[in-house]
Formats: structure tokens, C-alpha cells, sequence
């Protein structure tokens, strides 16, 4: 579940969040208990607690997760708030890089954390050599990431009335150091009604 504790994440009327995708994050994992036995479901959290975007990949790789899932719900302010559907990424840069400013808004949150430009190895909020540098460690899994992704896409498009916004690449630093195939997902938009 994406963001949690003194991270609220987007924030729209008196939805924040945090709860939307804490709500979905134990809902999927139940989900997978209840028709999976067999897979083990690990929680990067499981209550409204901050979670570093660093420690959310060492649970992952402490765990030797097969598949890492971040999950978010996206918001436009102004003129854009119509703004509609589902998208899901996987470590990288676009080759329009679209996905900068999200991905820069959504990474901007490590500043809350003690001594970020230590953890995250340099990295510089708003510095997009930073994210440059980032997405090139994720390569490895690239590959697999979006062949998911693209699973995570056409699902929401057959079960869903929510428009298919893609399988898209963005350098976002919850998934720069997980050693599996990962993705960010963002549900909708919570800016939109």
C-alpha cells in the first residue's frame, strides 16, 4: 500500500490516499490467500504506519518476494481533473518522459525521511540526472516488470469500466532497489468523481 502515516499521498475531500490503497492492498492480499494457498502475501504495510520507499524494497527483498506491487491512486489539480483510468509502471524513463513529473511528485516524499541523500545513494529531489541514473539499476527485471504490468493493464480493462491508461515506464524510487519484477500502479484518479 502506497504511502501511510505522516504520508498522506494525494489528498481529495475527505479521501486520502493512503486508506484508498491500504484498503486495496488487503483486499488484494486476501484475495491471493484466499484463491492462491500456496503464495505467501507480505505486506510492506499492513496499518496506517510510514514506511520508508527504501524499506519497502528491503521487505521485498528480505522476504525473496517473487513480485513486488505498489499501489497508488493518481490525482490532476486544475484544468486536468478529468483525467480518467488506470496505470501501471515499471522502473524506467519514457521516451518522452510524460512520466517525469509524476514520478518526481511521487519520490518527493523521501524528504521526510532522516538522512535521504545517504539511503538513496545521492539521489536529489526534483533532479532528473537523478532519475536518470535510478532507472538505469532497475534494468534487470525491466522486462518481466512490464510483461505484468501489461497483465495488471488488461485486467483492469475487462474488469473495469476504467480506461486503459497503459503500461508505462517512470523512475520511481519505491521500486529502484527490489531484486524482482516490479510495479506502481495507480488505481484511478481520485481527483476525478
Amino acid at each position: 500500500a502506497g504511502h501511510g502515516g505522516k504520508d498522506p499521498g494525494t489528498v481529495h475531500g475527505k479521501f486520502y490516499e493512503k486508506n484508498v490503497t491500504l484498503n486495496v492492498a488487503l483486499a488484494l492480499g486476501k484475495m491471493i490467500n484466499d484463491n492462491y494457498p500456496d503464495v505467501k502475501v507480505v505486506y510492506t504495510r499492513s496499518t496506517d504506519v510510514y514506511v520508508t520507499l527504501n524499506d519497502r524494497g528491503k521487505i521485498a527483498n528480505d522476504a525473496a518476494a517473487d513480485l513486488f506491487i505498489s499501489i497508488h491512486v493518481d490525482a490532476i489539480a486544475g484544468t486536468s481533473a478529468t483525467a480518467t483510468g488506470a496505470t501501471t509502471y515499471v522502473m524506467g524513463l519514457d521516451k518522452q518522459n510524460s512520466n517525469l513529473d509524476v514520478a518526481m511528485r511521487e519520490n518527493d516524499v523521501i524528504v521526510m525521511e532522516e538522512d535521504y541523500s545517504t539511503t538513496y545513494e545521492g539521489y536529489i529531489p526534483g533532479s532528473s540526472e537523478s532519475f536518470i541514473i535510478f532507472s538505469l539499476m532497475q534494468y534487470a527485471y525491466q522486462e518481466q516488470s512490464m510483461d505484468f504490468a501489461e497483465i495488471v493493464q488488461r485486467h483492469y480493462t475487462r474488469s473495469t469500466p476504467m480506461r486503459d491508461r497503459g503500461a508505462r515506464q517512470a523512475p520511481y524510487l519505491v521500486l529502484w532497489n527490489t531484486s524482482m519484477p516490479s510495479v506502481l500502479t495507480e488505481l484511478g484518479y481520485m481527483s476525478h468523481s
